[in-house]
């Protein structure tokens, strides 16, 4: 049975998030119906001490919303293409993001943002009560490896080697 991801399971660290999310449903409502995908990837953001993260430099327009309570949906756009969804995690003020990088089926934050109707129309969404995105948990679990990040050469060395982005193993 699926529920819906309550406001404290969001209030972690993207550290420990990236890797539990994987598994979980990403869900969309769309004039089509619901759209359910399980998530197989994804990168953790660790906030300012991260200079891959987008609030290293501290809070802009942009990145304002990675400053809300965690549960909240960080949209942006990305190489002027792509909109790509992260969930904002931990407390009000703690810049700490997952990029969800793929789903089951849709290899590709970008792809799969695109598959599923997700735009910056949605970005600052509370993933907790909306009714057009959220996440659910069935109690699946799956086994992962975690590798550096990817698309982030701008990032200092040290950051770009850390093991942050998790993939479900194949099952």
């Amino acid at each position: 049975m699926e529920r819906k991801l309550q406001a404290d399971y969001y209030m972690q660290s993207a550290l420990i998030l990236a890797p539990d999310l994987l598994g979980k449903i990403l869900c969309r409502r769309t004039e089509g119906g619901v759209l359910r995908y399980r998530i197989t990837e994804t990168e953790a953001y660790d906030g300012q001490t991260d200079s891959a993260c987008h609030a290293h430099r501290g809070k802009t327009p942009r990145n304002s919303v990675m400053y809300e309570k965690g549960g909240t949906a960080y949209i942006y756009l990305c190489y002027g293409i792509h909109n790509l969804l992260n969930v904002v995690t931990a407390d009000t003020g703690v810049p700490e993001a997952v990029l969800i990088r793929a789903v089951e089926g849709i290899t590709g934050p970008g792809r799969l943002t695109k598959a599923m109707g997700i735009d910056r129309s949605l970005n600052g969404c509370d993933l907790t009560v909306s009714d057009l995105l959220w996440l659910e948990d069935d109690g699946a679990r799956f086994e992962y490896t975690a590798t550096p990040r990817i698309g982030i050469d701008y990032a200092d060395y040290e950051d770009r080697i850390r093991l942050l982005r998790f993939i479900c193993n194949a099952r």
